[in-house]
C-alpha cells in the first residue's frame, strides 16, 4: 500500500552534497525526507576520495621504506601483502561510516528511506512504496565512471572506481584507460604497492591542469616505472583465461597490443540521472547534468540540483558548498548564487597537484600582458631541502598587486594552495599577506 509524504525537503541522494544538505535543514527545523537506494556516503565514502586516499597512503608507505637508505635508514625485506591492504582501506571506511549512516540521520530528526527515486510530477516523489510531496527537492545523485564504447568491452571483466577497491589480490599487470586524477592516482598507487601499470589517454593527461606543472607529476610517475602512453586511441579489448587481458591500440597510425591482467576505466564520470524521470518534473539535462542556473536551480525552480549531477567540478568539496548554497536559497529565501571562481582542487598523487583560479593560459586570454607570472621551485625552500622534497614547484599569477590563481607541484601542495584560495576569494593583495603581523608562518622558506 502506498504511503504518502509531505515534507518541506525532500533530499535524492545520500552523498556529500545530499547529507549536507540534510542535516543542515533538519537542524533549522524544517521536515526532511532523504532517499538514497546505494550506499550511505555515497561515491566519496565507499567508491571515492576515502578509498583512494587509503590506497594512496598504503602505497606511499611502501615507497618510503623503499627509499629509506637516502636518509640513512635501511629496510630489507620488503614485502606488500595485498590482502592486508585491503582491509587498510575497508577498515578506514568502516571507520567513518556511522558518521554518514542511516541511523545517524535518523536520529537528527531525518525520514531516511532506502529505494530508488523518481519523479512523479513538479513536486512529487516516489520511492519503496512512498510519495513523496516535498515544497522543495534536491537533486545530489553523483556521477559514475563514464563507460567508454570499446569494441570487446562487454567481455571484460574491467574495474572501475565502484570494484577496484575490491581486490583482495594485486593485479600482476594493471592497465588503466585515462590519465585524469582518478587515472594517476591509481597508476601510482598499484605501481608502488608491486603492480605493472600501464595508462592510456587518448588526448593530454591532466588537461584540466597547467601544463608545465603537470609535466612534473607525469615525469615523477614514469621515473617510479608507469608506462604512461598519450595520445594514443584503444581500439578493442578482449579477455581469455588462456591469454589474459589483450588491449589492440593505435598511435600515429601504428597498431600495437598491450598485453595485461587487469582493466581500469577511469576515463571521466557520468552524472547519475538514469531512471529519474526528470521529464516528469519538467527537468531540463544532458549527457554533461542537469542544467541549473547560478543558484542552482533546476528549469522546475522548486527542484535543485547540486554536486556531480549538475557536471561542472565534480568534487566532494564542492558538493558541500553548493549544499550551502542551497540552504540559503531555500530556508532563508536569500538569492544566494554560486561562485567557483576561488575553488580549489588537488590530484593526490605524489608530488600532489593542487590549483585555484586562473591558470597562466586563460590568465593571458582574459587580461593580455597585464599579469605578472611569479614562480619559484621547492628546490629554494630549506624545509624541502631537508625533507628530501625538492620536485616542485609554485607559479602564482598576479594582476594589477592581486593573485588571481595558484598552481602548486609537490609535497603538501594540497595544504600550501589554502593560503592562495583565502587569498583570491578576499581579493587580497600580495602585499596585504606580507603586511598582516599575525600571519608568521614556521620554516616556509
Amino acid at each position: 500500500m502506498t504511503k504518502y509524504i509531505d515534507t518541506d525537503i525532500l533530499v535524492i541522494g545520500a552523498g556529500s552534497g545530499g547529507l549536507s544538505v540534510a542535516a543542515g535543514a533538519v537542524q533549522m527545523g524544517a521536515r526532511v525526507v532523504l532517499v538514497e537506494k546505494g550506499k550511505m556516503g555515497g561515491d566519496c565514502l565507499n567508491y571515492g576520495c576515502v578509498p583512494s586516499k587509503a590506497l594512496l597512503a598504503a602505497g606511499k608507505a611502501a615507497h618510503h621504506a623503499a627509499h629509506a637508505s637516502a636518509m640513512g635508514t635501511t629496510v630489507s625485506g620488503i614485502s606488500v601483502d595485498f590482502k592486508q591492504v585491503h582491509d587498510h582501506v575497508h577498515q578506514v571506511i568502516a571507520g567513518i561510516a556511522p558518521h554518514d549512516s542511516v541511523e545517524r540521520f535518523e536520529g537528527l530528526g531525518v525520514t531516511v528511506i532506502k529505494g530508488h527515486a523518481r519523479f512523479k510530477g513538479h513536486r512529487e516523489v516516489e520511492a519503496d512504496g512512498h510519495v513523496i510531496r516535498a515544497k522543495r527537492i534536491v537533486v545530489a545523485t553523483g556521477s559514475s565512471a563514464r563507460i567508454v564504447p570499446i569494441p570487446g568491452l562487454d567481455g571484460v571483466p574491467y574495474l572501475t572506481n565502484e570494484t577496484v577497491f575490491d581486490l583482495t589480490e594485486r593485479p600482476e599487470h594493471l592497465v588503466i584507460i585515462g590519465a585524469g586524477p582518478i587515472g594517476l592516482e591509481m597508476a601510482q598507487a598499484f605501481r608502488r604497492l608491486g603492480s605493472k601499470v600501464t595508462v592510456l589517454e587518448r588526448f593530454t593527461p591532466l588537461p584540466k591542469d597547467d601544463p608545465e606543472l603537470a609535466a612534473i607529476v607525469l615525469e615523477s610517475l614514469k621515473d617510479e616505472g608507469v608506462d604512461l602512453r598519450s595520445d594514443i586511441e584503444v581500439k578493442s579489448v578482449a579477455y581469455a583465461a588462456e591469454t589474459g587481458l589483450v588491449v589492440q591500440v593505435e598511435k600515429d597510425g601504428v597498431a600495437s597490443e598491450i598485453k595485461g591482467t587487469h582493466l581500469l576505466l577511469a576515463a571521466g564520470r557520468a552524472p547519475n540521472v538514469a531512471g529519474l524521470d526528470l521529464e516528469k518534473a519538467g527537468i531540463a539535462y544532458s549527457e554533461r547534468g542537469i542544467s541549473t542556473d547560478a543558484r542552482l536551480r533546476t528549469s522546475n525552480k522548486r527542484v535543485f540540483a547540486i554536486g556531480d549531477v549538475r557536471g561542472g567540478l565534480q568534487f566532494t568539496h564542492v558538493a558541500g558548498y553548493e549544499a550551502g548554497i542551497v540552504i540559503r536559497n531555500i530556508l532563508f529565501r536569500l538569492p544566494a548564487k554560486a561562485d567557483y571562481s576561488a575553488v580549489p582542487w588537488v590530484t593526490y598523487t605524489d608530488p600532489e597537484l593542487a590549483h585555484v583560479g586562473l591558470d597562466e593560459a586563460q590568465a593571458r586570454e582574459k587580461f593580455g600582458d597585464k599579469i605578472k607570472v611569479l614562480s619559484i621551485d621547492y628546490k629554494e625552500s630549506d624545509r624541502a631541502r631537508a625533507e628530501g622534497a625538492t620536485k616542485g614547484r609554485v607559479k602564482l599569477i598576479v594582476k594589477s598587486g592581486r593573485p588571481i590563481g595558484a598552481t602548486i607541484v609537490g609535497a603538501q601542495a594540497g595544504e600550501l594552495i589554502q593560503l592562495w584560495a583565502l587569498a583570491i576569494s578576499q581579493k587580497m593583495k600580495v602585499s596585504a599577506l606580507q603586511g598582516i603581523s599575525r600571519l608568521i608562518l614556521p620554516l616556509v622558506n
